[in-house]
């Protein structure tokens, strides 16, 4: 697995069409057989910033797989518009440093 982070500066009169286009964008994302994962955090310290973080099954089935496939069209064309705003896009491996707890549902 390989995780995607894109880093983006939205001024915030472009945010709601920001939210909704990633809304839009998120059915491509949810058709891939790459895409294991994803998620859109807004910052509470800084509102403009957001960051985009994906799991993918490997960096080919990103770089090869999504982007070549029709999802990637239909996902580029939502957001495109705000490919300006991209302050930082990057691949990251886990390393063993990793935990995450279970919660039951009361």
């Amino acid at each position: 697995m390989i995780v995607e982070y894109i880093r983006y500066k939205i001024p915030r009169e472009r945010q709601t069409e920001f939210e909704e286009a990633y809304a839009n964008a998120s059915a491509s994302l949810n058709a891939s057989k790459h895409c294991q994962m994803y998620e859109l955090t807004h910052c509470s310290e800084e509102p403009e910033l957001y960051i985009l973080r994906i799991e993918w099954d490997s960096l080919d089935g990103h770089m090869n797989g999504f982007r070549s496939s029709p999802e990637f069209r239909d996902f580029f064309r939502y957001v495109q518009p705000f490919f300006n705003d991209i302050q930082e896009m990057r691949h990251y491996e886990l390393t063993r440093l990793s935990k995450r707890k279970e919660f039951s549902v009361a």
